[in-house]
């Protein structure tokens, strides 16, 4: 018997899962930042804060150091800085949150991507005493090229100006201004601070000129996810669950995650890389049989035919399959402490599915300082972004990442030791025009927001 689950509600915020990031400069804020919502929000265990308390004693402090709560590494700690991502979860009655608080260093931006690539939203903290830096247009231009959707800038240390309402005003115009240049659609200005928990949980009664939300109520409120059926339905096949029981004697079922669009029983569908063509005959889910299923649910897909496909296949409609190609060009950023260079034999990495593959050509090397291109840079080092051109030995089903964040990416690997090399979005160059995830948008009026 086959059941249908109804879709939820988009607004129901008791159900929503909200995974944002946070970047800035070094000393602009971010782990206080953190610390204070985690605080703020009721979200610090008892013996958490006892340890924080003690350690922020240890270093001279009169009053608990919130930043410790998420600068778990040693170094960090001694330096005073971030140095790796520290991921956080936590919960308030409209919403459930996972954070990554990213590295500011430049010399970390890597970490900055690894942090980003999965974010919905990025909190970008500037100090209110020091304004957009080059650091700032950096995460603000990393995370347009990982084209995440929704921005908040937190203009921080607003008690050391005062809580005077004209530097944040001047802020939030240079910003937003080129916000709008890398086309981000949704960008949110909000005046705080994070030391004295202004405007980060509870609304600041120093700064009655602003009337917007505070960060929480923001990150509370703001669209999460896109609809379902705006896109293609891809099904990477994680594995094949043969049983082989008395029940279920002859029982094939192909198991994974959907990364995007909605399946349906009856629907005509298409194997790839092999393009052989069958109908879903059966979606279980939850241990039970549904009429349709959709992104990010795991489900088990079961084919009309007997079809040869395994892991690293992909599952896709009939009607709008993604091409196949074994020429990659795209942009990556490079993670690891070996160069890469042209002629470099790979692994490439999409999805459930691994090739081999070789770096044939670097065309390009983009300069955060001003979106240029540096041309022929030769190699590729720790932090750098740029263009790259890949054959694989087999041909992927891959799509362009201004598509499919899941589906447009992928990683290069070293075949010797299993190192990751570089994470890659699949696509044309990378320009101001064509960074933003919704290409054409504007972003909001200081303090005022839009939701996108």
């Amino acid at each position: 018997m086959s059941t249908t689950i109804e879709q939820p509600a988009a607004t129901a915020p008791d159900t929503t899962l909200l995974r944002f990031a946070t970047a800035g400069s070094v000393d602009d804020g971010k782990s206080t930042l953190v610390g204070r919502l985690l605080h703020d929000s009721k979200s610090v265990l008892a013996d958490q804060l006892a340890a924080v308390e003690g350690a922020s004693r240890a270093r001279g402090r009169s009053g608990p150091d919130l930043a410790l709560l998420t600068d778990g590494l040693r170094a960090e700690r001694e330096q005073g800085i971030t140095i790796d991502v520290a991921y956080r979860y936590f919960a308030t009655p409209r919403r459930r949150f996972v954070l990554a608080d990213t590295p500011g260093h430049v010399q970390y931006t890597r970490n900055m991507v690894t942090g980003a690539s999965t974010a919905d939203l990025a909190v970008v903290l500037v100090d209110a005493r020091a304004g957009v830096v080059e650091q700032t247009r950096r995460h603000a231009a990393v995370a347009a090229l990982l084209r995440v959707p929704h921005m908040v800038l937190a203009v921080n240390k607003m008690d050391l100006v005062g809580y005077a309402r004209a530097p944040f005003t001047a802020i939030a115009e240079e910003f937003t201004a080129y916000a709008s240049e890398l086309g981000i659609p949704d960008v949110r200005v909000i005046p705080i601070s994070a030391l004295a928990g202004d405007n980060v949980v509870r609304p600041s009664a120093a700064m009655p000129w602003y009337q917007g939300p505070t960060v929480l109520e923001h990150l509370e409120t703001v669209p999460t996810g896109q609809d379902p059926t705006g896109a293609p339905a891809r099904f990477p096949v994680q594995y094949v669950i043969r049983p082989q029981t008395a029940e279920h004697p002859d029982y094939r079922g192909y198991a994974g995650q959907i990364a995007s669009g909605v399946l349906r029983v009856g629907e005509p569908v298409t194997v790839l890389p092999s393009g052989r063509t069958s109908t879903i005959e059966g979606i279980d889910a939850l241990g039970r049989s549904v009429d349709a299923a959709w992104a990010p649910q795991s489900v088990t897909l079961r084919l009309a035919d007997d079809l040869d496909a395994s892991r690293g296949d992909l599952i896709a409609p009939a009607a709008s399959p993604p091409a196949l190609t074994r020429e990659v060009a795209a942009t990556v950023c490079h993670l690891a402490d070996q160069p890469l260079t042209a002629g470099r034999q790979v692994l490439l990495k999409h999805t459930t599915r691994t090739v081999k593959a070789i770096v044939t050509d670097i065309p390009s090397r983009l300069t955060l300082d001003d979106l240029s291109q540096h041309p022929a840079p030769e190699r590729l080092v720790a932090n750098d972004i740029g263009r790259v051109r890949v054959r694989t030995a087999e041909p992927l089903a891959l799509d362009a990442y201004a598509d499919s964040r899941r589906t447009g990416s992928f990683l290069l690997i070293d075949p010797a030791d299993g190192t990751t090399l570089a994470a890659g979005m699949a696509g044309g160059s990378f320009t101001p025009a064509e960074a933003g995830a919704a290409p054409g948008g504007e972003a909001a009026a200081p303090g005022a927001g839009r939701e996108a």
